[in-house]
């Protein structure tokens, strides 16, 4: 398979939140370009070059929701393979092999294209033409394969095709017909006191089975699912991998966690959400999680085990329940840095303390 499709799978498969019915948002790639468009509409396009074994560069085009917004282009240089100790001291635009300037750098490794720069290279891979970024360790040409078919899509979720702002089919519709950005959710966030988890005691294990039991289905968390099943030892000591833990959360709700599944490069953990007393039903938040602290679930999934692309998530306690408050991938497996290359974010909210 190739492997720049791996993040598209594992982003829709390696993890399952008791919150998913609330995403709207879209995925989608072809050839060398891939959007992702999150739940306020914001869409993010990125481009590579060709080769399978990976790219020299990617190019992000970043646009807001709403009428009158204007595309932003940004670029960054694979890092994976240099030899190169220092920084990239200048990178230049060339369209058509024809100087287009200098890009500005950032701190952060990231440089960023002037509004003429981006309209420019949108014209061209809207085309045949032929872009590149010279300055780096090796010369990164990006590929225009599949970008028209990209943009297309961005206007199209964005509702501007047929306007005077769309990337790739124009037309003479107002401006104020493209629908405004859809507002995110609004979460509380009530951060949690760091507390030691403990282990659960075999006696409020064997309470807990039936509730468990009745709730799990083999999908939903697969070593504890067999070991319920087959009456197994869940463990009492904390070097015991499927040993069920028990973290408070204040106001008298707790967060048992244990071991759902492990794969080559990735495991997932499985939080519910249950009373102190172990006496209400546990609720699941996510089966696919990395970690918990103060009141925030992380999930960070690998989409292969190189570590050039990742799927992430967090969940936030409000002070009685989790909700999700941001979902991304890093794009495509494409050699270009451990880490990920871009932050994609697919679902994202407002987060406001707790008063």
């Amino acid at each position: 398979m190739n492997h720049k499709k791996i993040a598209a799978i594992i982003l829709a498969s390696s993890f399952v939140s008791s919150a998913m019915a609330q995403d709207e948002w879209v995925s989608f790639a072809h050839k060398n370009w891939e959007l992702v468009c999150d739940n306020t509409h914001t869409c993010r396009a990125a481009g590579y070059s060709n080769g399978e074994e990976g790219s020299t560069g990617s190019v992000l085009i970043t646009r807001l929701a709403g009428p009158g917004t204007q595309p932003t282009g940004a670029v960054t240089l694979a890092d994976i393979e240099s030899n190169e100790s220092s920084p990239v001291p200048k990178l230049t635009l060339w369209i058509n092999d024809k100087l287009m300037g200098n890009v500005q750098p950032t701190q952060d490794g990231i440089w960023h294209l002037s509004t003429s720069q981006t309209q420019a290279l949108l014209k061209t891979v809207n085309g045949s033409g032929k872009v590149e970024f010279k300055g780096g360790p090796v010369s990164f040409v990006l590929s225009g394969d599949g970008a028209t078919a990209v943009l297309l899509k961005m206007d199209d979720v964005q509702g501007r095709i047929g306007t005077p702002g769309a990337l790739t089919k124009k037309g003479d519709k107002p401006e104020s017909s493209v629908p405004a950005a859809i507002p995110a959710p609004v979460i509380q966030w009530v951060k949690v006191s760091d507390v030691p988890e403990r282990l659960l005691t075999a006696p409020e294990i064997a309470a807990l089975k039936p509730k468990l039991l009745a709730m799990l289905k083999p999908d939903d968390c697969e070593h504890l699912w067999f070991d319920l099943k087959n009456n197994s030892d869940l463990g009492t000591s904390a070097d015991h991998e499927d040993a069920l833990t028990l973290t408070p959360l204040g106001n008298d709700h707790a967060l048992i966690s244990t071991l759902c599944w492990r794969a080559a490069y990735n495991q997932g953990y499985g939080y519910w959400v249950i009373d102190n007393a172990l006496k209400t039903d546990p609720v699941l938040v996510t089966n696919s999680a990395s970690g918990y602290s103060q009141g925030v679930i992380s999930l960070g999934q690998r989409g292969r085990g190189l570590g050039d692309c990742f799927s992430t998530a967090r969940w936030l306690w409000d002070g009685e329940t989790f909700h999700k408050s941001r979902e991304a991938t890093t794009g495509m497996c494409s050699y270009i840095h451990l880490g990920g290359t871009w932050d994609l974010p697919t679902f994202v909210t407002e987060v406001k303390p707790a008063l």
